[in-house]
């Protein structure tokens, strides 16, 4: 069972997310806000699976929202507004629908958030046991030790795993990436970057140095740096 919660300001709009999760029976709505500032300190408290989250919100819009979690859920974004689909994929979203959505629209995003969930915890029963990984990229599989992963980039639609003398393009989201490698290893410091912990020379303010390779530490990852520095 995934545990959710909602967020929107109309509570209507939150009372129809209830009444369509309540007819997927691996989903469970907890709770509803309409206020997203509300949900913070729910978010740090409880464990949360799925956020269904508006965009349009007063005081802080849903994009706005999710940038400031370091460790968001699985996101699932609501909205009566086509104009930020785009942006809303670029933070990983699992989906995003458009209302009014019908409840066979909603399931298919539920599908969505519960594949990735089982990927993600498969992975992570696995994970010791993986020095190495197989990259898909383009018709070929090719087989990388994690030890020479320096640090993965998006770019564009794909994601480069980048090595001392080749990189390697993949059609995966950054979310996916994420989820693939193991957390004991490496970490997501911007929505566009995932280093490698051994391989990082130098921690500044804002900057990860990865050999001669300066990469920027995003607002809403500046956690995971901060547990970085602390462990070591």
């Amino acid at each position: 069972m995934l545990q959710a919660i909602a967020i929107d300001d109309e509570p209507i709009a939150l009372e129809i997310i209830k009444n369509l999760a309540a007819e997927v029976p691996f989903i469970e709505v907890m709770a509803c806000f309409t206020n997203a500032l509300a949900a913070t300190s729910y978010l740090q408290k409880n464990k949360v699976d799925v956020l269904f989250l508006d965009i349009k919100m007063p005081n802080l819009s849903g994009i706005d929202f999710i940038k400031t979690i370091s460790n968001p859920p699985l996101v699932i974004f609501t909205t009566a507004y086509s104009e930020h689909a785009v942006q809303s994929f670029e933070l990983d979203a699992i989906d995003y629908l458009l209302k009014p959505f019908s409840l066979e629209r909603f399931l298919k995003a539920c599908n969505k958030a519960f594949e990735q969930f089982e990927l993600r915890k498969n992975h992570q029963m696995v994970q010791p046991m993986a020095p190495a990984m197989f990259i898909k990229s383009g018709y070929e599989h090719i087989r990388v030790e994690l030890d020479d992963i320096l640090y993965v980039e998006s770019v564009g639609n794909y994601v480069q795993f980048v090595k001392e003398k080749q990189n390697i393009t993949s059609r995966l989201t950054m979310g996916e990436a994420d989820a693939f490698l193991p957390g004991s290893a490496f970490v997501r410091i911007h929505r566009s970057y995932i280093v490698s912990k051994k391989h990082i020379r130098k921690i500044d303010k804002r900057t990860v140095w990865i050999n001669q390779k300066e990469i920027p530490i995003g607002e809403a990852y500046l956690q995971n740096i901060k547990k970085i520095i602390k462990n070591n």
